[in-house]
């Protein structure tokens, strides 16, 4: 009987996890499904087929340690999905920098290494807008993410000089179409469009995650935006078993705001084929490995 391991994180109280949606469509084919820690130490990563990244959210807070995680099962017996590879590429924001290079709209972005209040005016002078976010280069969650007003930023100086303190960061423009329409997210499984969300923040927010209070809708995704999510699937390095494509509407157009191949929340229980079509994705991609 084949095994997959589900990669985890120790505690998920406060998070909304579905990938449970997906345990008894894997066991009527007789595979079997164990959920695991990544922090586990004694896990002989021989005893499975495949390892799938799922709910590993609180990796950002550990990177390191996460990262050799990965390489140790991808040293094993088993199949590390998505690939080590794509994962390194993917897990820090860099990777917008590639599909910016190839013609993939991406949400206008400056990078920077470490703070400086002078990174700050600039990029309100830069954006020409009076609202920015700035957040790490390496994050989830949208920890450690702070709107700034150009009136009152300052009022946060201290709190963001020890933050960002020796610490690579970007700056986008705050994008009020988040908050007016939402944010999009469309979902492959082996590069086949499988379904698509629209999160909105809870008012007053600038969130969209449901751990922050944002309200989650099933949507069809148009041909536009299609169009541009496969174009940033086409930009990656290797092909993916699943990827979550992040949409936002920048000056009347399509931008990708994330490209999520490590550990995105794939809301099976916002579609209810969605569950099938991963295993189906799955089961296609393990006669590969078999033949």
């Amino acid at each position: 009987m084949p095994h997959i391991a589900f990669l985890s994180t120790d505690n998920l109280e406060d998070f909304f996890v579905y990938d449970e949606l997906l345990i008894p469509h894997f066991e009527t084919l007789g595979w079997q499904v164990s959920t695991v820690s990544w922090h586990c130490q004694t896990v002989d990563w021989d005893s499975f087929d495949y390892v799938i990244v799922r709910s590993t959210w609180d990796y950002q807070q550990h990177a390191d340690e996460f990262m050799q995680c990965l390489k140790g099962i991808e040293q094993s017996k088993a199949v590390l999905l998505n690939s080590l590879a794509l994962m390194q590429w993917n897990i820090e924001k860099y990777y917008l920098k590639d599909l910016s290079e190839k013609q993939v709209p991406i949400v206008e972005t400056c990078w920077h290494d470490d703070f400086c209040d002078a990174y700050i005016e600039e990029a309100f002078l830069h954006f020409d807008c009076d609202t920015i976010v700035i957040k790490p280069v390496l994050s989830a969650n949208a920890d450690d993410t702070f709107k700034l007003h150009r009136n009152t930023w300052r009022e946060q100086v201290t709190l963001l000089s020890e933050v960002f303190d020796q610490r690579k960061f970007m700056i986008q423009p705050f994008l009020y179409s988040v908050v007016e329409e939402g944010e999009y997210s469309l979902f492959y499984f082996s590069r086949r469009y499988s379904h698509a969300i629209k999160k909105v923040p809870e008012k007053g927010d600038f969130r969209v995650q449901e751990e922050h209070g944002g309200s989650l809708f099933s949507v069809n995704a148009d041909s536009e935006q299609q169009a541009i999510a496969e174009k940033a699937l086409n930009a990656m390095p290797q092909n993916a078993l699943y990827a979550r494509v992040d949409l936002v509407r920048q000056r009347g157009q399509w931008a990708i705001m994330e490209l999520e191949l490590i550990e995105p929340s794939l809301y099976f229980n916002l579609d209810s084929e969605s569950p099938k079509r991963f295993v189906e994705a799955m089961l296609n991609l393990h006669s590969t490995y078999q033949n």
